[in-house]
């Protein structure tokens, strides 16, 4: 992938503006709460006091793992194609929240372990089909994960609005991430491997095991592209650079549960101010996300112990931004409502 700088969106003037029109509307300050820091940071990254929702889009990735074969999920890896069959058949939760809220929703093959030939609606930037099994061998190559992260902000590149949320497909990516998490983070493994799609208290302790020998064989990846190609999945690597490229187009970046984070964790790496583009649409109830968020020390809007994936908190996230540009654009101030302001 072709290097990119992202700018950090702090600038003191507009700032200023910006908190200044938020103060002024008809309410006491501060009491939207996370809706007012949330048109400020609209503000910000459009660079401007009067930001806008354009065409709103979620992409999903899909990929499938080799650690699969270990059986650290509690679903067989031909689920992954069966759910992207689903999306295309407007049949997930993705799909019926991405309707309700007026999002654009794609779908992306970024390495599905199936054929599916030309579809309507897939679009196919299929890397291999499935990783390596990290057990054995690395996720990816170099060769790969740069593929991977380069298609990522090309698709970016070629949607037409401003605001994009990212989520995923591919059983096992969990382990992935847990993995992930745990060598960039430094977080205890055992605070970063939890249930992914459902396993038991037992699934969870082998799971755990197989992440730790998998860690051990790759003691020397340590970098956070190195991380990524050990342990990676092809939809995270897609995502993470997706999400330099919405940044590098200054664009509001959702970010959904714990498989999207950890693109993030890469991301963030290579490039810091990435954060200030992210929008954290939820806490998942999956182990060890609110550790990672606390990481990067974001704040999630919701709380609704979900753990589904799909790009789901995304879509249900969206009306809370649509809200905050909503209020900054449109309600009255005190002067225009003649409504008298504090004594002080």
């Amino acid at each position: 992938m072709q290097p990119c700088e992202i700018q950090a969106i702090h600038d003191a003037s507009l700032a200023a503006r910006l908190d200044a029109a938020i103060d002024n509307k008809t309410k006491p300050r501060g009491s939207l709460g996370a809706l007012e820091k949330l048109a400020r940071q609209a503000g910000l990254i459009q660079r401007t006091v009067t930001p806008s929702i354009e065409r709103p889009a979620i992409m999903v990735f899909a990929g499938d793992h080799g650690i699969a074969a270990e059986n650290v999920s509690p679903y067989p890896q031909s689920v992954t194609w069966q759910m992207v069959e689903n999306f295309l058949a407007q049949g997930a939760a993705i799909n019926v929240f991405a309707r309700q809220h007026g999002c654009e929703l794609q779908v992306v093959d970024a390495g599905v372990n199936h054929d599916f030939g030309p579809r309507d609606g897939l679009i196919d930037r299929k890397i291999g089909r499935g990783t390596g099994n990290f057990l054995h061998e690395p996720a990816m190559s170099a060769e790969q994960r740069d593929r991977a992260m380069q298609a990522g902000r090309e698709l970016v590149r070629g949607l037409p609005g401003n605001v994009i949320g990212f989520g995923e497909m591919g059983i096992a990516n969990t382990s992935a991430a847990a993995a992930v998490m745990h060598r960039l983070t430094g977080i205890a493994l055992e605070d970063c491997v939890g249930a992914g799609a459902g396993l038991e208290e037992a699934g969870v302790l082998r799971k755990r095991g197989i992440i730790s020998r998998g860690l051990q064989r790759h003691a020397d990846a340590v970098e956070p592209l190195q991380v990524l190609s050990a342990f990676g999945g092809f939809e995270i690597a897609m995502i993470a650079g997706a999400m330099l490229g919405a940044a590098e187009r200054r664009m509001i970046i959702l970010v959904d549960g714990f498989i999207v984070t950890s693109a993030l964790l890469v991301a963030s790496r290579l490039q810091p101010a990435l954060l200030d583009y992210c929008v954290f649409s939820h806490c998942s109830d999956e182990r060890g996300h609110a550790l990672m968020l606390r990481h990067l020390g974001a704040e999630p809007l919701l709380r609704l112990g979900l753990r589904l994936g799909e790009g789901s908190g995304c879509a249900l996230a969206l009306p809370l931004l649509r809200s905050a540009i909503g209020f900054l654009n449109e309600m009255a101030t005190f002067d225009s409502a003649g409504v008298s302001e504090r004594n002080d």
